[in-house]
């Protein structure tokens, strides 16, 4: 069995078979590019989400920063530290003693009397 092809035949099917993988290769690339846009796409939502986020961590940073330093202003006034506890818990049992012995102090002339 013997198979003939004119010239011109060859170079019809070498042709199409060309046509075919070029035709072939446009359709992937086309696939590939559409994938492509598409993950593309997703970064960029995954992006913002990710902007968004970092945006309203910062806000929350700046919130807590200003509350401490709030925090730090008023601890001054609220807090009192032992040795200023103590000083004044001094001065006032010093002044109730005096009290009491100038009471006492009348008390003896009121018996003497």
């Amino acid at each position: 069995m013997t198979l003939q092809l004119e010239f011109g035949m060859l170079v019809s099917w070498l042709a199409a078979f060309l046509g075919l993988l070029i035709g072939a290769g446009k359709v992937l690339l086309a696939q590939i590019d559409r994938r492509q846009s598409e993950r593309d796409a997703k970064q960029e939502e995954q992006i913002k989400a990710l902007l968004d986020q970092i945006g309203k961590q910062a806000e929350s940073v700046h919130r807590l920063e200003r509350d401490f330093l709030k925090f730090q202003a008023d601890l001054p006034l609220a807090y009192v530290r032992r040795e200023d506890y103590v000083r004044n818990q001094t001065v006032i049992e010093a002044k109730l003693d005096a009290v009491a012995l100038k009471i006492e102090n009348i008390q003896l002339k009121g018996a003497q009397r």
